[in-house]
């Protein structure tokens, strides 16, 4: 019998499991604010603002000094250029959130590229030159990294295939062994995306499919799991659906497919918006998190958020590049952090919202 393989995480074990148990603390969860220049142009544009290095430090500036971040939020997810930026007093982005007691992550794969033998499936890339990158951002200050795999549904051309599914799950542990060699927590995140017309149980089933394969490589990988996250979808029917979801389809959905295929090792289950409203992340996400779903005992998991755009699209509506408005942008993002810190802890009680839909089709960043 082939021995098991030593723990990637070495000498940062007990550094690892303390950031991984930071971030999955009560009532807190994570900014994704690691858009690719590209992306957050996409961002930029409805609101006029030009695309700049400049804009872009603005923006983040923004969000990481909003007054009482720090009582919703435990981790700040950046792009390399952000992780690298300063305040406008010169304070590195990454000393100005560790003074809040909130931990900096950075996005280290390089997105997704075609596959080769399957039907126009992409997976992520990035292993290349990985544990140098490591290095790099630890010295920066980073503690936690993300790297993510989407998966598409489409049942008549059998999509996600076997081959995307098997590339995918050793890509993601791979990245997080390597992570954790070089002292960064990994947040494992495989999307399977709501593009579609499927519904909730199709998602459910290849759900399944993912994350077992995505945990089966972590422990061939010797991936200490009390030290990673992850960072799954919430299981929903596909956007084009016909049949809608409630939120308390979707908390029992997705629980019961986590409860199938998640180990209790893992201290925190750190879900993707993917595209839900931002009300409708919140929602979903307290249904999960009040006590009257029909399992047998608590679940072994923080559920919480590691958000984006449900987090982001009324500041930037808010904003519109312009100083004055600084405020005011500052106000709507911890509108949307304080929700979601509710619903963490199954509390939210519902709030206003304009229901403007955050989905975009063949979502890549």
């Amino acid at each position: 019998m082939e021995a098991h393989p030593i723990s990637a995480a070495g000498k940062f074990a007990e550094e690892l499991i303390a950031t991984a148990r930071g971030i999955a603390a009560a009532g807190k969860g994570i900014l994704a604010a690691d858009e690719s220049t590209g992306t957050i142009g996409a961002r930029f544009k409805p609101i006029n603002v030009e695309n700049n290095e400049e804009n872009r430090r603005r923006y983040r500036e923004l969000l990481f000094t909003s007054s009482g971040i720090e009582n919703y939020i435990s981790g700040v997810i950046m792009y390399e250029e952000t992780l690298f930026q300063k305040s406008k007093d010169g304070t590195p982005f990454a000393d100005l959130l560790k003074k809040k007691g909130i931990i900096t992550g950075i996005k280290v794969d390089q997105g997704l590229k075609p596959l080769p033998g399957t039907n126009d499936e992409t997976a992520c890339t990035g292993l290349t030159g990985l544990p140098e990158r490591c290095d790099k951002y630890y010295a920066a200050g980073a503690r936690f990294a993300k790297w993510r795999a989407a998966y598409r549904i489409d049942v008549k051309t059998g999509k996600p295939s076997h081959l995307l599914i098997q590339e995918q799950a050793w890509g993601l542990a791979r990245y997080a062994a390597i992570c954790q060699a070089h002292g960064l927590c990994p947040i494992v995140e495989p999307e399977v995306m709501i593009d579609g017309d499927h519904d909730i149980e199709t998602a459910a089933k290849i759900s399944e499919r993912v994350y077992s394969a995505v945990v089966r490589a972590l422990h061939d990988n010797g991936v200490l799991l009390e030290g990673a996250l992850l960072k799954p979808n919430m299981v929903t029917p596909g956007q084009e659906c016909t049949v809608k979801a409630t939120p308390q389809d979707v908390a029992f959905v997705t629980i019961r497919t986590l409860r199938r295929t998640i180990p209790a090792a893992m201290p925190g289950i750190m879900f993707l918006s993917g595209g839900q409203s931002e009300e409708e992340a919140s929602l979903h996400l307290n249904a999960m998190n009040v006590k009257d779903l029909p399992f047998p005992s608590p679940n072994p998991w923080a559920l919480s958020f590691s958000y984006g755009r449900a987090l982001q699209a009324s500041c930037l509506d808010a904003w519109l590049g312009k100083d004055e408005n600084i405020k005011a942008a500052q106000d709507a993002f911890l509108v949307r952090a304080k929700a979601n810190s509710e619903a963490q802890l199954g509390k939210y009680a519902g709030g206003k919202s304009d229901g403007k839909s955050l989905y975009q089709k063949g979502y890549t960043y």
